[in-house]
């Protein structure tokens, strides 16, 4: 998507990233809520995967055993391509959510990242454009900050 294409949407179009094996993903809900209050479209990748695999069989967990991995990588990665920003919530560690912090500033995107992981990695530190320690902090960050963030 051309920059011309980015600044004629109202809204950033915003990735949510996060742990999704054995964690309740009630943080999706708060951050999506908290996306729209402050102008954003929220994209997230659990809603689409939820539909699809639920209509296989009951979501549950272990669900993601199931899911043909390239597949479900593939349809991730594409939405970071398409988003103006990743806000990554670590609330621990997990591989998935590290990958696509990388990849969104391997893609020259602007990164969020809410981590509660004392101490956390290099890594995450290095790719992440601002880290904050709490969904609270990221409300006020962008309602702060959407000028600088577009």
């Amino acid at each position: 998507m051309s920059s011309r294409e980015a600044k004629g949407r109202m809204a950033g179009r915003v990735f949510i990233s996060g742990p999704i094996q054995g964690m309740e993903r009630h943080y999706r809900d708060k951050i999506r809520e908290i996306l729209v209050r402050c102008g954003y479209e929220p994209v997230d990748p659990w809603e689409r995967e939820k539909v699809i695999y639920s209509a296989k069989a009951e979501v549950k967990d272990g669900w993601w055993r199931n899911v043909p991995h390239p597949d479900f990588i593939r349809r991730d990665l594409e939405d970071i391509e398409n988003c103006d920003l990743l806000v990554a919530y670590l609330p621990r560690l997990s591989a998935g959510t590290c990958m696509e912090l990388f990849y969104a500033k391997m893609k020259g995107k602007k990164t969020i990242t809410i981590c509660e992981i004392d101490d956390p990695s290099p890594w995450i530190v290095a790719h992440s454009d601002v880290m904050l320690r709490s969904l609270e902090e990221l409300e006020a960050f962008l309602k702060k900050s959407k000028k600088n963030l577009e």
